[in-house]
């Protein structure tokens, strides 16, 4: 088990997310991980794009661009509730990993999608 495996385990092991998300990807080759990073570079360059634009993170738009990020999250991995996409985007800002991602891409991105994901209501 890898540094970040551990990691991952110690933060989530046992949560039905991180359950259903081990079971999933058990079985996914190479070109399925390659997919569904495709799919995750896609959904951020659409934020890359608005935020470039100065739209506002709590337009229509944006919030669209919220749901395509949760359902992605939900295509590959698992089952993404608002809630838990909330305490995603919490890490996006909290984690430098996380954060360096999004900034890596435009500076100030990784709080743009924390206050897009955060101004979502829940359905």
């Amino acid at each position: 088990m890898s540094e970040f495996d551990s990691e991952v385990f110690d933060r989530w092991g046992g949560t039905p997310a991180y359950i259903e998300s081990q079971t999933r990807t058990s079985k996914y080759t190479h070109a399925d991980f390659e997919a569904a990073k495709v799919d995750q570079e896609a959904v951020t360059e659409k934020f890359a794009i608005a935020f470039g634009n100065r739209v506002s993170f709590r337009s229509p738009e944006v919030q669209e661009i919220v749901v395509a990020h949760r359902m992605v999250i939900t295509k590959w991995f698992y089952e993404c509730s608002i809630e838990l996409q909330k305490k995603l985007a919490i890490m996006y800002i909290n984690d430098d990993r996380f954060k360096a991602y999004y900034d890596g891409r435009v500076r100030g991105l990784a709080q743009y999608v924390h206050d897009a994901i955060m101004a979502k209501k829940s359905i």
